[in-house]
Formats: structure tokens, C-alpha cells, sequence
């Protein structure tokens, strides 16, 4: 694998890509609002699979002469795109400022705003899902929203791991003829689903054609095998590792111009893709380089689709993070474990091009070779924020045991998005339905139901910090406070998805999500084999270092008390540095090993978790919990006045999910590890996520590479479900913030993604350099 190097192909799309500007798009909405307005008497299904055929055999495509992957949802790249079905009133609002916004910018056409203003949004004006749910239900969720994020308001569900073995297996015609086939014998009530997946098919096929006759059309020398590859595709499976890989890029892109959501997976690639690699390294018709070359053309791909959020939810997921996330490595059916030529690539190509996509994650277990270890620590070494590693030996038993998942699933688990956990191509897991600020549902425990940034009463009023006579009073308060705002946020996750099964479902997802096909039903119905949704909790570091505070220094030592700490925190402690200090430094903070403060922690997370075994989802399935934040540690932040663990009003909330508050981790990583040990794995069934920070010169010697490996082994014997590293200096993203313009290439791990520094906000900027650097272990 050393001798492998990055072509000058490779070098030249990935130049012409970071050169591109980022515009965003109404081409769809174009054509989808044509197709309604055509079709008015038809159901909203058969509309939506119509759109979708349209938009598939309309929207204009390029290619470039290097490519040896084609395909996108746009002629242009990194393309934000205008999705009038999910959401148009906010489009309608913010348009003229998406350049100028402060995360996730989009350049504007003066033309493409004044067709929207006046051909698109007046038709979809009240139509749309963002429309139905802000009527339906829009005040109460407006009135929970300091405490509960609710999530996919104004965009189509993704975080899914389609089944792409089936794909590669069956091909758009193998399926058409399944599809046909179930159509002939079906029910009443399933035919127009079968009539719509039939529709979506024929669209896919047209697709795979097009650019077959785009190449020839316009006479590309250079692409003459991509061509025939197309049309092969466009008639029967792939047969070679190239048809293969063009056939898994054509999957993401459908299904992103189906929904335009974020994270659809590819999962376990290097198991899938690996007969198609073998068979024809062992024919003589492909060698590593060239694989890796095909690889590569495939990891640039992942970068050219990014999504258009609204401005308030760029701020939760800033930096574009569109989630294609890939798991190398881990065991199989058998639990032995399994790596490959494949898995090393993957590695190699992050290493050439260290992108924010795909989101590359590695599966470890008490077996994991000393090979894929070294080589996945090598690209950590370089600093593009990858790959993250994930535990086998925490996950695959809390699937099993604590949402019944199969064991022959979920040995074979994948990761979508950022660290949410999933099965591969059978599984609807809404793994991003809300998110729930513990540390605001504490600060209303302490004064009465009442926001200390706005006095306004929000939560109940069960009394305040001066009222509660002893520790547990409180405790008693804050159980009572967090049960009612989970009742509300599930009263919202039921009007949220009744919206998605009324204005949104997707034939084409469907196809490749065991059972639908054999069920007849969409899977926004419940047509999955697995039927999960997924609730972050946020965040158990200041929530532990509140608790700790307030039991030790107020209860037990009474060295502060009930008032003057509650004055203290409605002043944000102006006139009280004193007692500020005192709640920084005179208590053990979660991530130091201290187990009664990670207690705290794990006592409440896993509170919340068994409250949610109570509630079942729309689709008849369970609810379950995960520990990150994706960005959302900054804005829920400027949501929360001062916490008793020191931090000031509307300052972040510690990163990561599982990770300590930065700066106050004095005692290493092993020390944080152990910590991070003692929250309840059946927290993060929906994926927990635990971000460190390297100083580069730790990578440079054997040695350090070696005792990393050691430090990841310990990881994995403690049982903690994931990790990740950013290694960079704190001085290169000083710099970077003041002259960008000479780190566009600079990359970081925010959360559980990878983004461009330059391209995040100050404030997400200034938490990422306050985080702890590690100069050793």
C-alpha cells in the first residue's frame, strides 16, 4: 500500500471542485412544481414519484473529461438545493441572505429569486410539510424550543443505510421486475405503491442513460468507458469493481433527488465491494492503484452534494456535514473480525485527499489487526479529522439487548451521518428526531419554570433552588421537569411523523429498505424491517459539573448558599467572581475519573433512556436515545443563562456529546476514558460521541504511533462506543480564524463530521480552539 499515490486526475477534479462556487439551486423545484400542478387530481404519492421521474430525466448534467465516476443532482457542484415539497416559507424569507449569512453560505441568482418569489412559492404557499406541521402543531413546538430542538420540520428523513448489496445485486431493472412482479398479485391497497417504485425505476434507468448519451454527444475522448458503463448499468447489475462503484454513486445521488435530506449511507463498502475488487484482481483486469484511483473519484463525488438548511438549523449542523458515512473493519455474521484490501484503501484515499467526505469511520473489537490499527492511526495523524473509531465490543450486545436487533444485524451494524448507529439497509431510524437540553430543563428546575435570559415562564413551577430543603428535593423537582417537556416533545415527534407519511413518501428509498418491497408499504409507513427514533440528550458534562456543584458546595459543605448561588446565576455572576470561582475550582469535574460526578451524569442519561421505553413512535416503533451534539452545543448554549458549573449565560455547552467541557479535563485521556466509561451503553443505541484533541508532534516516532494503538485497545476494553481526533495545533486555527484565506484546505472534526474551518462560524470556531490538546497519554 506505500507505493500507492494519488494520480494527477485526481489531483485535477479535486482543484476544480475546491474551485467551484457554491450556488443554490431551484432547478428541481422547477420541475416538481410543474409535475403537481399537472397532476392535481393524483394522490400525493403518485406526485412524488412523477416529480421525482421528471426530475430524473430533465435536470441538466455535466461530466468532466477526468471523471471516472459521473453523476450529480446538479450540472454544478456543492449545490444547494430549493426543495418546494419539504419546506418554501422559509426559502421565501431568507433567500437574498444565504450569501451572506454567518454558516453554511450560498452565492444567489437574481433570476432564480424572482422565478421563485413568483412562480414556485406562490403554488406551494401552505402546501408544503414545513406548512402542515407549523399549522398543525407549530406554537407548541415554538414553546418548547429553549428546551427541545424537534427536528426534520422542513426536509424528508434521511440518516439511512439503504441496502446497497441489493442494489449492486439486482440492478434498476432487476428491481423493476420484482417490483412488477408484486404488482401483479398485490392487494388493492399496495398497488400504487408497486405502481410508484415501477415509476421511480423507469426514472433511474433514464438517468443511467443520459449520461451514456451526454458522453457521446459531446464527443468526451477520455470517458468512453464511463459511457459504456453507464448504459450497462442502465440494462443489467454491474459486473466489475468500476460498474460497481458507479452503480453504489448512482443509489446516493437518486436518493438524494428523491429527498433531499442528509446522510444516506453507504455503510460496510469494503464488505460489499470487496467480491467486485477480488474477482477482478484476480482476472488481471484491475490492480490496486487503479482501484484506488476509482476509489478516490468516488470520495471527490461525496463532496459535490451538500444541503441547504435553513439559517437556525445551519447553526445546529454547521459546515455542510452531508454524512456519507463509510465503516471499514468490525466482525462478521460469526463475530470473527474482518478486514481487507478495500478497508486499507479507504484509508489510503482519505490520506491523499483528507476531504470532510465521506465521513470515514473504522470498527474495532478485541481482535482488530495491528495492520488496519497503524494505517487508520496514520490518517488520524495527518489531521483531517479522520477516520473515527467505533467499538464492537459496547455496541453490537446494546442493540441486541436494548432494542432487540437481531444478532446477525447488528454484528453487521453501520453508521449514518455523524455517529448514529443503524442496520444495514433494513432500518427507518429517524436517528435525528429532536434533541433535549438537559442543562436548560436544570436551570428551570432552579428558578421556578422561568428562563433567567428572559424571566419568561417555560417550564413548570416546582419551586426553586432557595425552596428545596435538601439534594434530593431538587433531584425530585428535575425528574418532574424533564418528564414534561418529554411529554410534549412526543406529543411534536407524532405530528412531525403523521407530516412525513402525508407529504412525504419515498418510493425510491423504499425499494432499497428491506421489507418494503415484500410488505407493499412505503417506508415512511412503517414498511422497515426495524422501526427506531432516536433522541439526543444534551449535554451530560455541564449537567454532572452542575450537580456536583450544587450537592457539594451548596448541600454538603454549605460553603455557597441556596440564595446567594441563585442570585449569583441571574447576575451571570457580575459581583459574584467569588462564588464563580469557587464552582470552577473547589469541585471534581466530570472526565477526571471521579466517579461520583461521572455518577451524576450516568444517572440521569440513563433516566431519560428508560423514560423513553415508555413511548412508541408513529410507526409502531421504539424510541431510543444518543449522546452528540453535531454543532448544536453552541446554539443550545446561547439558549442557557449561567449553569452552576461555572460557565456563563449563553456561553457553549461542552462539545461532543460524551465529551468532558473543554478545559476542564486535567487529568488526561485515560482519565477521560474512564469517565466516559460509566455512562450506560443502552444510552447510545442511537450513537455517543467522545472528541479529543492531539498535538501533531505525539504522531511523529514510532513510539507514539505505537502507544496510540494501546490507547485505542484501552478504548476498546472499556467498553466506550466511540472516538474521534482532531490533531492540530491550537496557534495553525488561531491563524486560520484571522487569515482564512491560507487554510481553505484546513479541516477539523466539529462533532461527529468533518468540516472546513474557515467555512464555520466565530463562535464554533473560538470552541473548537478551547478544546483540550493532549500532548501525550
Amino acid at each position: 500500500m506505500n507505493c500507492l499515490y494519488q494520480s494527477k486526475r485526481i489531483s485535477d477534479l479535486k482543484e476544480k471542485m475546491l474551485s467551484s462556487k457554491r450556488y443554490a439551486s431551484i432547478e428541481q423545484a422547477r420541475i416538481i412544481t410543474r409535475v403537481y400542478q399537472e397532476n392535481e387530481d393524483v394522490s400525493i404519492p403518485k406526485k412524488r414519484a412523477l416529480s421525482l421521474k421528471a426530475a430524473l430525466e430533465e435536470l441538466e448534467i455535466s461530466v468532466e473529461d477526468e471523471e471516472l465516476i459521473v453523476g450529480n443532482r446538479t450540472k454544478g457542484v456543492r449545490y444547494g438545493v430549493v426543495f418546494p415539497e419539504s419546506g418554501c416559507s422559509w426559502v421565501n424569507q431568507e433567500f437574498e441572505t444565504l450569501p451572506t449569512r454567518p454558516q453554511d453560505q450560498f452565492l444567489v441568482k437574481e433570476e432564480d429569486i424572482k422565478e421563485f418569489r413568483e412562480k414556485i412559492y406562490p403554488y406551494w404557499k401552505g402546501k408544503s410539510l414545513e406548512d402542515a406541521i407549523k399549522g398543525t402543531y407549530g406554537k407548541e413546538i415554538n414553546e418548547i424550543s429553549k428546551v427541545v430542538k424537534i427536528n426534520q420540520k422542513d426536509h424528508a428523513q434521511g440518516h439511512i443505510c439503504p441496502d446497497s448489496a441489493l442494489w449492486l445485486k439486482l440492478g434498476p431493472q432487476g428491481l423493476m421486475e420484482k417490483a412488477k412482479d408484486k404488482l401483479k398479485n398485490c392487494r388493492e391497497e399496495q398497488k400504487e405503491f408497486y405502481e410508484c417504485t415501477i415509476l421511480v425505476l423507469e426514472g433511474a434507468i433514464h438517468f443511467m442513460q443520459r449520461y451514456h448519451d451526454l458522453i457521446i454527444q459531446e464527443n468526451h475522448e477520455e470517458l468512453q468507458e464511463v459511457g459504456k458503463i453507464c448504459l450497462n448499468l442502465s440494462k443489467r447489475p454491474p459486473e466489475t469493481f468500476h460498474e460497481a462503484v458507479q452503480s453504489l454513486w448512482f443509489l446516493f445521488v437518486i436518493l438524494h433527488m428523491e429527498s433531499n435530506a442528509s446522510s444516506f449511507s453507504p455503510g460496510r463498502l469494503d464488505q460489499y465491494l470487496y467480491p467486485y475488487y477480488q474477482r477482478d484482481i484476480e482476472n488481471g483486469i484491475l490492480d490496486q492503484q487503479k482501484a484506488l484511483e476509482i476509489l478516490e473519484c468516488l470520495w471527490l463525488k461525496f463532496n459535490q452534494i451538500v444541503y441547504l438548511r435553513n439559517q437556525n438549523s445551519a447553526k445546529y449542523f454547521a459546515g455542510f456535514p452531508i454524512g456519507f458515512n463509510i465503516a471499514i473493519g468490525g466482525v462478521d455474521e460469526k463475530g470473527n473480525d474482518i478486514y481487507n484490501d478495500l478497508s486499507l484503501l479507504c484509508l489510503k484515499a482519505q490520506e491523499h485527499l483528507g476531504l470532510p467526505q465521506p465521513n470515514l469511520s473504522v470498527r474495532l473489537n478485541k481482535n482488530t489487526s495491528h495492520e488496519l490499527m497503524q494505517a487508520a492511526i496514520k490518517v488520524v495523524s495527518l489531521g483531517s479529522g479522520m477516520p473515527q473509531f467505533f467499538n464492537d465490543e459496547a455496541i453490537i450486545h446494546s442493540m441486541i439487548d436494548d432494542l432487540g436487533i437481531e444478532e446477525k444485524d447488528a454484528r453487521n451494524y453501520a453508521i449514518v451521518g455523524c455517529v448514529e448507529l443503524t442496520t444495514h439497509g433494513n432500518n427507518l431510524g429517524w436517528s435525528d428526531a429532536a434533541m433535549f437540553n438537559f442543562n436548560k430543563v436544570l436551570e428551570l428546575t432552579l428558578n421556578h419554570g422561568r428562563c433567567l435570559l428572559t424571566n419568561q415562564q417555560i417550564g413548570l413551577d416546582l419551586g426553586s433552588l432557595e425552596t428545596y430543603e435538601t439534594y434530593q428535593d431538587l433531584e425530585n423537582a428535575f425528574q418532574k421537569q424533564i418528564d414534561y417537556f418529554i411529554d410534549k416533545m412526543m406529543d411534536a415527534e407524532k405530528v412531525v411523523e403523521k407530516a412525513h407519511q402525508d407529504y412525504l413518501p419515498t418510493a425510491f428509498l423504499s425499494i432499497v429498505i428491506d421489507d418494503c418491497l415484500e410488505k407493499g408499504l412505503d417506508v415512511t409507513r412503517g414498511g422497515a424491517k426495524y422501526n427506531l427514533s432516536g433522541i439526543q440528550m444534551i449535554q451530560v458534562a455541564n449537567l454532572a459539573d452542575s450537580l456536583a456543584a450544587i450537592k457539594e458546595l451548596v448541600y454538603q459543605e454549605k460553603m455557597i448558599s441556596k440564595h446567594d448561588l441563585l442570585e449569583a446565576l441571574k447576575a451571570d455572576f457580575k459581583g459574584y467572581e467569588i462564588i464563580q470561582t469557587m464552582l470552577l475550582n473547589k469541585v471534581p469535574k466530570y472526565g477526571n475519573d471521579v466517579a461520583w460526578v461521572d455518577e451524576l451524569g450516568s444517572k440521569w442519561t440513563k433516566y431519560f433512556r428508560d423514560k423513553m421505553k415508555h413511548y412508541t413512535n408513529y410507526r409502531g416503533g421504539r424510541y431510543h436515545t444518543g449522546m452528540y451534539t453535531v454543532s448544536a452545543h453552541v446554539p443550545m448554549g446561547e439558549n442557557v443563562g449561567a449553569s452552576p458549573d461555572g460557565r456563563n449565560a449563553l456561553k457553549p455547552l461542552a462539545d461532543g456529546g460524551m465529551s468532558p467541557v473543554y478545559g476542564r479535563d486535567k487529568q488526561g485521556p485515560t482519565a477521560v476514558l474512564k469517565s466516559v466509561s460509566r455512562l450506560n451503553n443502552s444510552c447510545t443505541t442511537n450513537g455517543g460521541l467522545l472528541n479529543m484533541k492531539f498535538l501533531p508532534e505525539f504522531f511523529k516516532t514510532e513510539t507514539g504511533c505505537l502507544k496510540f494503538e494501546n490507547f485505542l485497545r484501552a478504548f476498546v476494553d472499556l467498553k466506550v462506543p466511540h472516538i474521534q481526533f482532531n490533531v492540530v495545533r491550537k496557534e495553525e486555527l488561531l491563524d486560520a480564524k484571522v487569515h482564512p484565506e491560507n487554510h481553505q484546505s484546513l479541516t477539523i472534526r466539529v462533532a461527529g463530521y468533518t468540516a472546513y474551518f474557515v467555512e464555520l462560524a466565530g463562535k464554533l470556531q473560538d470552541e473548537i480552539i478551547e478544546r483540550t490538546t493532549y500532548e501525550s497519554i
